[in-house]
C-alpha cells in the first residue's frame, strides 16, 4: 500500500513512523516544501539567542528516514491533489500515485494589512528561514518591537534580549497571553519578563510601520504616538494552510474538516495538526498534532480502527526561570464555573484552577508547573474534587495521589 504525506513537520514525521511501525511493507513517502528534515519549530527562539546550532533543532537526520523506509522528499512542493484519480501533482508536474493521503501542510503566519509591512526589517517567525534572517538582522539593531504578547511573541522577545538592545512587547488587548492566561496571572507573568529586562506596552494597536528608504524605523500607534524600533517581528498568530485540499473540493473552514478517523469530506484523504479541523476547532498546538497523526495513520492503514475525541489543551512556555503551563479551559470565566487562585507575587507563583461543577477542566500554573501532570490527569479523567476546596492550589493537597485514586492528604 503506498501512504503519501504532504508535509514534514511534526504531525508528518508522527505518523510516517506510525505508518512504517502499523506496516513495514508500506510505502511511505513523505514531501516537505522546506529544503529541511523535520526540525523542532518552538526551539528556534534558542538559534535566535545562540543558544543553540542550526544542527541541534533537527530530529532525525536525512539517512534516519531511509533507513526505516521513509521516501524523504524536501524542497518539493504538491500544487495539485486529485482525489478521483488517488494522486498528487508536485511542482515539477511529476504525478504520484497514492491509496491513503495525509495533509499535515501546517499554518502560515498571519500578517495584518499594516502599512508599511512589506519594508526590510520587518518579519514573522514561522520557519528555520525566518530564523536566521532575523538572527542576521539583529545585529545591526539597538531595538527591537515584538508585535503581539502571545507565546511566540515572548520567546521570540526573550531571545533577542541580549543587554545592549531594548526590546519592547507590544499587545493590542488589556493583558499579555490573552489565550492562555487570565488578567492576575498576567500581571504576575508581566512583572517577572520586566524584571529580566524586557518592555512592556499594553493596549496598543499597530497603525502604521514607518521607514526611511524602505527599511522600518519604528510603528505608529492608532492613538498617535510613536515607538522606534530598527527590527520588528509580526507574532499576530498564523492561519492554517487549507489552499492545497480547498482547491481540490475538500471541505474547509478555518482548517480543513476531518471527522473522528481524522478522514477529510474526500475519501482516502486525511488531514492532522495545524492544517485540521475538528469540531470546529484549529488546536494550533504540538500535542494534538501528534495526537490527530498517530490517530490517522491507526486509520489509514486499518479504517475505523482508531476514534480521536479530541485533545486536552496543554501550552507550555519556559523564558529562562519563569515557567508556564496552561491546560484546558484556562481562562474560563462565568456563573458556571468556580475559580480557585493562589498568588505569591514575591516568588512570581500563579495558580489558577477552573472547576465546573465538581471537576478540574482548566488550569494556570505560572512560577510552578509541578502539578502539571496530575492535574492533567484529573481533567482527563473527569475525578470529583470539588470538596477539597481551596486546599486544591494551596499546596496541602497531593495531586499526585488524587489523580491516581490514592489518599490526596
Amino acid at each position: 500500500m503506498r501512504f503519501v504525506i504532504v508535509g514534514n513537520g511534526v504531525a508528518g514525521v508522527t505518523a510516517a513512523q506510525a505508518l512504517v511501525r502499523a506496516d513495514p511493507d508500506a510505502e511511505v513517502h513523505l514531501i516537505g516544501a522546506e529544503p529541511y528534515p523535520y526540525y523542532q519549530r518552538p526551539r528556534l527562539w534558542a538559534l535566535i539567542a545562540g543558544e543553540i546550532q542550526e544542527e541541534d533543532l533537527y530530529f532525525r537526520p536525512a539517512e534516519w528516514y531511509a533507513e526505516r523506509g521513509i521516501q524523504l522528499q524536501l524542497g518539493q512542493t504538491v500544487t495539485a491533489i486529485d482525489p478521483a484519480a488517488h494522486q498528487v501533482t508536485l511542482q515539477d508536474s511529476t504525478q504520484l500515485g497514492y491509496d491513503r493521503l495525509l495533509l499535515t501542510t501546517g499554518g502560515r503566519s498571519f500578517i495584518p494589512p499594516i502599512e508599511g509591512a512589506k519594508q526590510d526589517g520587518v518579519f514573522a517567525l514561522r520557519t528555520l528561514d525566518d530564523a536566521k534572517a532575523i538572527k542576521a538582522y539583529a545585529q545591526n539593531v539597538d531595538s527591537v518591537l515584538i508585535v503581539g504578547g502571545g507565546l511566540l511573541g515572548l520567546e521570540t522577545a526573550r531571545a533577542l534580549l541580549n543587554g545592549q538592545r531594548t526590546v519592547t512587547v507590544l499587545e493590542i488587548v488589556p493583558h499579555l497571553l490573552p489565550r492562555q492566561l487570565d488578567a492576575p496571572g498576567a500581571t504576575v507573568l508581566t512583572r517577572r519578563l520586566e524584571e529580566m529586562g524586557l518592555r512592556i506596552q499594553i493596549g496598543t494597536q499597530t497603525k502604521t510601520i514607518l521607514g526611511d528608504n524602505g527599511h522600518a524605523t519604528g510603528i505608529r500607534f492608532g492613538s498617535g504616538g510613536e515607538i522606534e524600533g530598527g527590527l520588528i517581528v509580526l507574532s499576530t498568530g498564523i492561519r492554517s494552510q487549507i489552499e492545497l485540499g480547498k482547491d481540490a473540493g475538500l471541505e474547509t473552514n478555518r482548517g480543513i474538516i476531518v471527522d473522528e478517523q481524522l478522514q477529510t469530506s474526500a475519501p482516502d484523504v486525511y488531514a492532522a495538526g495545524d492544517v485540521a479541523e475538528f469540531q470546529g476547532r484549529v488546536y494550533g498546538i504540538i500535542p494534538a498534532a501528534i495526537e490527530q497523526a498517530r490517530a490517522a495513520a491507526a486509520n489509514m492503514v486499518d479504517k475505523g480502527s482508531v476514534t480521536y475525541t479530541g485533545t486536552v489543551p496543554s501550552t507550555t512556555l519556559k523564558i529562562v526561570g519563569i515557567e508556564l503551563t496552561c491546560l484546558g479551559e484556562s481562562t474560563a470565566e462565568g456563573d458556571e464555573y468556580t475559580i480557585l487562585r493562589h498568588i505569591d507575587q514575591e516568588k512570581g507563583v500563579y495558580k489558577r484552577l477552573a472547576l465546573r461543577g465538581t471537576k478540574i477542566v482548566g488550569a494556570i500554573l505560572l512560577g510552578d508547573t509541578q502539578d502539571a501532570r496530575p492535574i492533567q490527569q484529573l481533567i482527563a479523567g473527569g475525578q470529583k474534587v470539588a470538596d477539597y476546596g481551596e486546599r486544591l492550589v494551596d499546596g496541602s493537597v497531593d495531586l499526585k495521589a488524587l489523580a491516581q485514586g490514592g489518599s490526596p492528604s
